[in-house]
C-alpha cells in the first residue's frame, strides 16, 4: 500500500510538471497575435453551507445553490472561446445544516464540502472566519481533503510561515496568474484561542507588502488577483483607513500595495462588480492602485445567491513584450438555473442523510416566536435563550458557574420558529434559534461593566428620539445626517444584545450612554454597580466579539481575549445544548417575553416602531 502511493504521488508530481511546462510553453507572439485570450474567472463566496436547492432548516425548496453554481459553471466550461477558472471565498463551514452535520456528527466521514469543491474542480479555496469557527478538527481534516489549494497567507505559525498555502500559480494558454490568499485579521477578537491554536493573524495590508515582492521576484505573473475574505468597506466599525488589523482591508490592500489586476472579496456579503466605496461619499467608487491603476473589485453575496465574474482580455504586444488587458465584471443571480443533475445525483445519499436528522422531532413549542419581535424591545425569541442559558448554568455538568445575569442577542435577522403548523420542533429549527456555532461562558463581571456593556449595546441599536424620521432604529447616515434611502442598521443585528435576570428600562429619548436604567435583579434584590456577577454569555461575545466587553465595558482587551474573565465554558457548541434542553423538557414549552426590561417612553417607542418595522420587513 505505502509503495502504491509513492508511484501514485510520483505519477501525479510528473504529470502536474509536464502540464505546468506545456502551459508555459505556449509562446504568446505568436498564439495571440491576431486574436485575444479571453479568461472568466468565477468565484463564490459565502456560501454557509447552500449547497442544495433545499433549506433544510425551513424545509422549503431553496432558489439558490452551489447545485445551481455547478450548472453556470458547466456552461462557462463548454465555450470553446475562454478559459475559465473557478475559486471560492471562505466561509462555507457554518450556516445551512449540510455543513454542521459534517462538521460534529458524521466525523469519521470524508466531509460533503471537500467533496463538493473537488466534485466541480475548484482551482484554489479561501479560508473565511467561519471556516476557523468550526475547530482545528472540522477545518484541519477538511482542507486536508481538498485537492485545489487552500490559500491564507496571513495566518502564520509561530516561526512566520504561513499556516496555509500564501499563493498560487494558475496557467492558462501560456499566461501566469497568481492567486494570493488573505483573511480578516479580527479572528482572535471573535473566536476563543483554542479554534486557532498555532495561527497568528497578521494585518492584511502588512502581509501584502511582503508577498507581492516575493511574487513578482519569484514568479513574474502576467496576472495577479486577490482573494481575500475580507469586506471592502474599511469604515466599518468605526475603524479608519489607518486602522490596525482592520476587518474589511480589501480594498486598503489595493490602495497601499501596487501590482494586483483584480481583488475577490467576500465577508461582507454586500455584491461588487467592479468598483469598490467611498466612505466618506457613501457610494461606489472605481479603485485606484499606488501606480495609478485601477484595481478591479469583484465579490458575490451569500448564499450562492449569485457569482461574480470577471471577465479578462488578454492581447499579446510584441512590441512591448508585454500583455493588453481590458476587464468587464458582473454578480450573475442563479435563481434562474436548474440544479445540475450529475450534482445532484452525485450527492444523493448525503442530501438523503442529512434530511433524515434534520427532520428529527426534539419537542414543542405551545405558539409560534420571531426574530423580527426581539428588533424592538424584550421579545420570546431572545427570552428563550436566556432562559435556556441560566437554565444550562445550573447543571454542574455543563462546567460552568451558575449565572446571575444572562446576555443574548437575536443572531437571525428574520427567523420564525417552529417550522411546523403544530408546534413540533424538529432539529432544522435550531439552526434558527440559533445561528452560529457559539460556546456557552460564565464569566465575571462587576455591575458597572454590566451597566456599561449595555449602554454600549443600545447605543448601536437605537437611535436617540426624537429624530428626523422618527426611527427608534440606529440607521447608517450621511454626513449631513440624513438617513440613506438603503436602510442599513449602525450595527448587526446579531449586536442587539439584551439581558435577562435584571429588571431595567431603556430611555432613547436620552443620549446615548445614558439610557440604561437597571432597578433590581429579577428577583427584586438590589442591583449593585460595585458588586461582582456571574454572567452567562456565548463564546464570540466573552472573547471580545462586537466591542461590547473591550470598548463598552472598558474591559481590557489583551485580558479578554485571553479569557481570564471566564469562569466556565461549555464543551460543545450551544445549539447542541439547546437541542438537549428541548428534547428533556415535558410537553409543550410555553414561551412569551419575560418582561424584565422595556424601551421608554412607551409611545415613543411605538410610533418609532410604526415607522421602522416596514423598512426592515419590506
Amino acid at each position: 500500500m505505502r509503495i502504491s502511493r509513492i508511484v501514485t504521488a510520483a505519477v501525479l508530481a510528473f504529470a502536474t510538471i509536464a502540464y505546468t511546462y506545456a502551459q508555459a510553453a505556449v509562446d504568446p507572439t505568436t498564439a495571440f497575435a491576431d486574436k485575444p485570450l479571453n479568461i472568466s474567472i468565477v468565484e463564490t463566496t459565502d456560501l454557509h453551507g447552500s449547497i442544495f436547492p433545499y433549506n433544510f432548516i425551513t424545509a422549503k425548496p431553496a432558489a439558490a445553490s452551489l447545485a445551481q453554481v455547478a450548472t453556470y459553471v458547466g456552461l462557462l466550461r463548454k465555450d470553446t472561446t475562454r478559459e475559465t477558472i473557478l475559486l471560492d471565498n471562505g466561509d462555507s463551514l457554518q450556516g445551512q445544516p449540510p455543513v454542521y452535520y459534517y462538521n460534529f456528527v458524521k466525523t469519521a466521514e470524508p466531509h460533503i464540502w471537500s467533496e463538493a469543491i473537488n466534485y466541480l474542480k475548484y482551482d484554489a479555496v479561501g479560508v473565511g472566519n467561519h471556516d476557523i469557527e468550526a475547530g482545528h478538527p472540522v477545518y484541519d481534516k477538511l482542507f486536508d481533503e481538498i485537492r485545489a489549494p487552500v490559500l491564507c497567507a496571513n495566518a502564520v505559525k509561530a516561526d512566520g510561515n504561513p499556516y496555509f498555502t500564501p499563493y498560487s500559480v494558475i496557467w492558462r494558454q501560456g499566461v501566469k496568474i497568481v492567486i494570493l490568499g488573505m483573511i480578516t485579521p479580527k479572528i482572535p477578537d471573535w473566536l476563543p484561542p483554542q479554534f486557532w491554536t498555532g495561527m497568528k493573524f497578521v494585518d492584511m495590508v502588512e502581509t501584502a507588502q511582503k508577498w507581492v515582492p516575493i511574487i513578482q521576484k519569484n514568479e513574474h505573473p502576467d496576472l495577479l488577483i486577490g482573494l481575500f475574505h475580507a469586506g471592502v468597506d474599511y469604515s466599518y466599525g468605526g475603524s479608519t483607513a489607518d486602522t490596525k488589523e482592520n476587518e474589511n482591508a480589501a480594498q486598503l490592500v489595493a490602495q497601499k500595495v501596487a501590482g494586483f489586476d483584480a481583488i475577490f472579496v467576500g465577508h461582507d456579503h454586500s455584491g461588487w462588480d467592479g468598483q469598490g466605496w467611498d466612505p466618506a461619499a457613501k457610494k461606489k467608487v472605481d479603485v485606484i492602485g499606488p501606480d495609478g491603476k485601477k484595481v478591479w473589485i469583484v465579490g458575490a453575496v451569500n448564499a450562492a445567491k449569485n457569482v461574480s465574474r470577471l471577465d479578462i482580455s488578454l492581447q499579446y504586444d510584441a512590441k512591448a513584450k508585454a500583455w493588453k488587458k481590458s476587464f468587464n465584471a458582473a454578480l450573475v443571480p442563479t435563481d434562474w438555473l436548474t440544479a445540475d443533475p450529475g450534482f445532484t445525483s452525485s450527492f444523493k445519499s448525503r442530501y438523503d442523510a442529512v434530511k433524515t436528522w434534520v427532520d428529527q422531532p426534539v419537542g414543542k413549542l405551545a405558539g409560534k416566536i420571531t426574530t423580527r419581535d426581539s428588533m424592538f424591545g424584550d421579545s420570546a425569541f431572545v427570552d428563550l435563550i436566556h432562559r435556556i442559558q441560566l437554565d444550562l448554568s445550573t447543571d454542574p455538568a455543563m462546567g460552568l458557574k451558575k449565572a446571575d445575569i444572562s446576555f443574548a442577542a437575536p443572531l437571525t435577522f428574520d427567523a420564525t420558529i417552529p417550522s411546523s403548523a403544530d408546534g413540533t420542533m424538529y432539529v432544522r429549527d435550531m439552526f434558527n434559534l440559533y445561528q452560529y456555532e457559539n460556546f456557552l461562558y460564565t464569566m465575571d463581571m462587576s455591575g458597572q461593566q454590566v451597566k456599561d456593556f449595555l449602554e454600549f449595546s443600545y447605543k448601536g441599536w437605537f437611535d436617540t428620539l426624537p429624530n428626523d424620521g422618527n426611527h427608534l432604529i440606529n440607521f447608517v447616515r450621511d454626513p449631513q445626517g440624513k438617513t440613506l434611502p438603503a436602510y442599513k442598521t449602525a450595527s448587526a443585528s446579531y449586536n442587539y444584545d439584551s439581558a435577562a435576570g435584571i429588571n431595567y428600562t431603556v430611555d432613547v429619548t436620552r443620549q446615548a450612554g445614558d439610557r440604561v436604567a437597571i432597578a433590581s435583579m429579577a428577583d427584586g434584590s438590589n442591583f449593585d454597580l460595585a458588586k461582582n456577577y456571574v454572567v452567562a454569555i456565548n463564546s464570540y461575545r466573552g472573547s471580545g466579539g462586537g466591542g461590547h466587553l473591550t470598548t463598552g465595558a472598558g474591559m481590557d482587551k489583551v485580558a479578554v481575549g485571553k479569557l481570564q474573565f471566564v469562569n466556565g465554558a461549555t464543551t460543545k457548541d450551544l445549539r447542541f445544548y439547546l437541542l438537549g434542553w428541548f428534547q428533556k423538557q415535558k410537553g409543550a414549552v410555553t414561551v412569551a417575553p419575560i418582561g424584565n426590561w422595556s424601551v421608554i417612553p412607551a409611545d415613543v417607542a411605538e410610533a418609532g416602531k410604526k415607522v421602522d418595522f416596514p423598512l426592515l420587513y419590506k
